[in-house]
């Protein structure tokens, strides 16, 4: 008895309590399956194509469509232009487009750009691709956060966005894998070669995940007609959130968003940990290691190049789940943000000083950069959290973070982290200690604000709904402060209700 009450407790804080009646444990299985299944299908499958690019590389197309000098990050700055521009349309477009239509034709489109790439001659073609691929995938991670909020409460949507995101560190793992596999068993196989092979192998496994996601994928809880739910499962969905104000996406929409905080501090704070990612998104170990053997002091081979890395990922991932469960349990998401600072400083200064250290420091310093991914479970759920009263708001904010994030991505790589500036990156090496003190300011900047919100019953389904833009835009813009509920107009009148 007392082992089960242990059991349970353990379950508890791992994976949260379960709910109480028996249609709500039904009704999160089923969510579980068919929400969290595809979102992390589709954004694995996105990133096996990204990790697929760093591994051809370095596995013969470089030398097989005559790249040079930062070519690589030519080519990553145009998916990552592409990725930019699509996102903030994209994700406003999610308020009128179901995304049961949007995310699995995204998809489908992704996949076929895929194996496009196996027929590119030379970077301008490469280049052509991933704009398109970036246009493409632009929906993915911020619609994603967007759908999750929208099901899940604030105890369960950090684990969920915490497997979300390893999906993607999971794909990269099994990049590795899986391009070391196609250029031992098909390399030259109808005339193609193995890297050729990887991007068509890899378009075939995505467009079957589209063709899914438009069967199963339910859209957000006011929009489901997927024939997996029933009726019942349907308002069930909704009435186990808080109640929101009733938003529009009008006018009003400048104010309520610009004038708060959680859209400046919130994008500054991803746009930082976007870049404080750089080590891994930039695939800096596997070039460090192709640096090396080309400076003859290390021998690693083809699938060394490609299995080492993984280190990084592995950790990525356990860190992940781990901070997932600690913020959901605790409900405080900043505290990932001082540990991610803490390790990052120490990544790069060990990568500084690699001619003072051993092999095995090396390793660790790309291994621990990993952590710096656990950000994207924890900083979108904090933005989901802190949104949750106003969709258009939190469509917005989300999809902000992510397109600032890569604004600064799309010019940052080149600068600081061009390929031809290994072994050691000093530049990009510098950047990362420098922004990791900005980093822990930004972030208790946005927990105070959060409080002092809450304090003044600022928060989350307490807000004036005319000030977020149900009402007039006179009422929008009186101060939220004021805590007014705006009841819904009956028989002809539209009478304001004000709440203490």
């Amino acid at each position: 008895m007392a082992s089960r009450s242990v059991g349970a407790r353990i379950r508890q804080v791992v994976w949260g309590a379960p709910p109480d009646s028996k249609a709500e444990r039904k009704l999160l299985f089923k969510m579980d399956w068919f929400i969290l299944s595809f979102i992390c299908l589709m954004y694995w499958s996105n990133y096996l194509d990204r990790a697929n690019l760093a591994n051809a590389y370095v596995s013969g197309m470089k030398e097989a469509l005559n790249m040079v000098g930062n070519d690589l990050n030519k080519v990553n700055t145009c998916f990552t232009v592409g990725y930019t521009i699509g996102m903030l349309p994209q994700n406003i477009l999610l308020q009128f487009v179901p995304a049961r239509i949007l995310f699995p034709l995204n998809t489908v489109i992704w996949g076929g750009c895929t194996m496009v790439t196996a027929a590119a001659k030379n970077t301008a073609h490469l280049c052509v691709i991933r704009l398109f691929q970036g246009i493409a995938e632009s929906s993915t991670f911020v619609g994603a956060h967007y759908i999750m909020g929208s099901w899940y409460k604030e105890a369960e949507i950090g684990k969920r966005a915490a497997i979300f995101s390893a999906a993607a560190q999971i794909a990269t793992l099994f990049s590795g894998v899986l391009q070391s596999a196609v250029h031992t068993s098909m390399d030259g196989l109808h005339g193609l070669a193995g890297f050729q092979w990887l991007f068509i192998v890899c378009g075939v496994i995505t467009i079957p995940i589209g063709f899914y996601g438009y069967a199963f994928f339910p859209d957000t809880p006011q929009r489901n007609r997927s024939f997996v739910f029933t009726a019942e499962e349907k308002a069930l969905a909704i009435s186990r959130l808080p109640e929101k104000p009733k938003t529009q996406f009008n006018r009003t929409i400048f104010k309520r968003v610009l004038g708060h905080w959680r859209w400046w501090l919130m994008s500054i704070m991803w746009i930082i940990n976007g870049e404080l990612e750089s080590i891994g998104s930039n695939s800096l170990m596997a070039l460090w290691m192709k640096n090396r053997v080309a400076a003859g002091v290390a021998s690693w081979t083809t699938s060394n190049f490609n299995l080492y890395p993984n280190g990084a990922v592995a950790v990525a991932v356990v860190a992940l789940l781990v901070t997932a469960v600690w913020t959901d349990y605790t409900q405080k998401r900043f505290h990932v943000n001082l540990v991610i600072a803490v390790t990052m400083v120490i990544s790069a200064t060990l990568i500084l000083c690699q001619d003072s250290i051993s092999r095995g420091g090396v390793f660790l310093a790309f291994y621990i950069s990993g952590i710096s991914y656990a950000g994207q479970a924890s900083c979108f759920s904090w933005a989901n959290d802190i949104t949750q009263h106003d969709n258009e708001e939190r469509a917005i904010v989300l999809a902000s973070m992510n397109m600032w994030s890569n604004a600064f991505n799309s010019w940052w790589s080149i600068v600081f982290f061009p390929a031809d500036h290994a072994p050691k990156w000093e530049r990009g090496m510098i950047s990362i200690i420098v922004l990791c003190p900005i980093f822990v300011g930004v972030t208790l900047a946005a927990r105070y604000l959060q409080l002092r919100d809450q304090r003044r019953g600022l928060v989350p389904g307490k807000e004036a709904a005319a000030a977020l833009g149900s009402g007039s835009e006179e009422e929008a813009g009186r101060p939220a402060s004021l805590s007014r509920s705006v009841s819904e107009k009956a028989a002809g009148e539209g009478e304001v209700l004000e709440a203490k």
